[in-house]
């Protein structure tokens, strides 16, 4: 019975939203290519919306602020992911490769 009301603590959130934010970090620096560190923002972005929504919920006086920064993050993931894919399409073109390795050639 006591696993049933883990949905209603602060703390079960605000652990799954750093294993989320643990494993988009990790993500970051381990992978090689573009579309896993893409993957891997995304993650983040999630753990920060999950983040804005538990508190909003359990902590805020009204509980709309969380969700309008929530839609905010949600828009400016898509945007990221929408300028990334086609960054990673002109690269390809280019380079023939998305390995971050292979892109040393960008560096200013």
């Amino acid at each position: 019975m006591q696993i049933l009301g883990l949905y209603n603590c602060l703390t079960t959130y605000l652990v799954v939203a750093a294993l989320l934010f643990a494993c988009g970090v990790y993500g970051l620096v381990s992978r090689r290519t573009v579309i896993g560190m893409l993957i891997s923002a995304e993650l983040i972005l999630s753990a920060a919306s999950l983040n804005f929504m538990a508190f909003s919920r359990f902590l805020a006086p009204n509980p709309v602020t969380g969700q309008i920064f929530t839609l905010f993050i949600m828009a400016i993931a898509a945007a990221e992911a929408a300028i990334a894919v086609s960054i990673m399409i002109a690269v390809y073109r280019n380079y023939k490769s998305i390995e971050s390795e292979d892109l040393i050639d960008l560096r200013g």
